[in-house]
């Protein structure tokens, strides 16, 4: 008796090649992205020497303020030491990832390179999030990573099995709200030509995020950092998820506004295209 083969989906087929030939085109991203910074190595270890000069100073901030207190509402000094790792191990993946893509989308729509793009067989925003890829945020993101180790030790945390897959989660879910936010707040470009500005002071609200909730009273700006620009909850979120302190309504919340920025972020981006006329017209 011979057998046949099995027929295969057509849209599965395609799923799969089209997957395939996403991942090829990132491989190739990336190794544009090691050959730019092999070609400026000075500007690559300068860059990290800052980065982990202003995170040595966020830590010695912190020791400062626990001089003068135990507890900033329901956290001890070393609960914050663990959110402010937290609070820098996101952000300099979302830096590695993102950050230098989203703050140059404004250049693409001035120069006309944007032109260019959108006529390539690829998703633009796949090309336009994903084109560069800042390799010292990795080295920055790991020496975040010691720090929270550090405090885990001091706090002497257990960790769990399913709490290490629901931290890096948690962080996943926080580096696409980041994402979604600015890649939002760029997309003004699209109107205003500049948009650089604009994604900087989202940037610098990161600063934010490295603060205990509880340091907070309810109000406009616990309102406003919790639901229009959850920065507290990208952070906060992880952090009490380590030191078991998490409930499922915050866990929630931060699933429920993920997919709320990733929707709007969508929307404005389909907006801008509409919007955009191009350099040359």
């Amino acid at each position: 008796m011979s057998l046949k083969p099995e027929a295969q989906n057509p849209m599965e087929t395609n799923t799969t090649s089209g997957v395939r030939r996403y991942l090829g085109i990132y491989v190739a991203l990336w190794k544009n992205s090691v050959t730019r910074e092999t070609m400026f190595k000075g500007n690559f270890l300068l860059w990290i020497v800052v980065e982990l000069a202003w995170f040595a100073l966020q830590l010695g901030f912190i020791s400062v303020l626990y001089l003068h207190t135990e507890h900033i509402g329901t956290w001890t000094k070393w609960q914050v030491v663990l959110l402010v790792g937290v609070s820098h191990f996101i952000q300099q993946l979302f830096q590695a990832f993102f950050l230098i893509n989203c703050a140059n989308l404004s250049e693409l729509v001035r120069n006309g390179k944007m032109d260019f793009l959108m006529m390539l067989p690829v998703n633009t925003r796949f090309l336009v999030s994903l084109r560069q890829v800042d390799l010292g945020g990795f080295v920055n993101a790991g020496s975040a990573l010691a720090v929270m180790i550090y405090a885990g030790r001091e706090l002497h945390l257990t960790l769990t099995l399913p709490m290490v897959p629901g931290f890096l989660a948690m962080c996943l879910i926080g580096i696409c709200i980041h994402y979604c936010l600015m890649f939002s707040l760029a997309s003004v470009s699209f109107w205003t030509v500049k948009a650089q500005g604009i994604v900087y002071g989202y940037y610098n609200l990161f600063n934010i995020a490295r603060m205990p909730d509880d340091a907070f009273p309810r109000g406009v700006f616990k309102t406003v950092f919790t639901f229009v620009l959850p920065v507290m909850l990208v952070s906060n979120v992880p952090a009490r998820l380590l030191t078991d302190r998490l409930t499922s309504n915050s866990c929630f919340l931060l699933m429920g506004m993920a997919i709320a920025c990733a929707l709007l972020s969508e929307w404005i981006w389909r907006m801008s295209l509409k919007h955009y006329t191009s350099a040359s017209s």
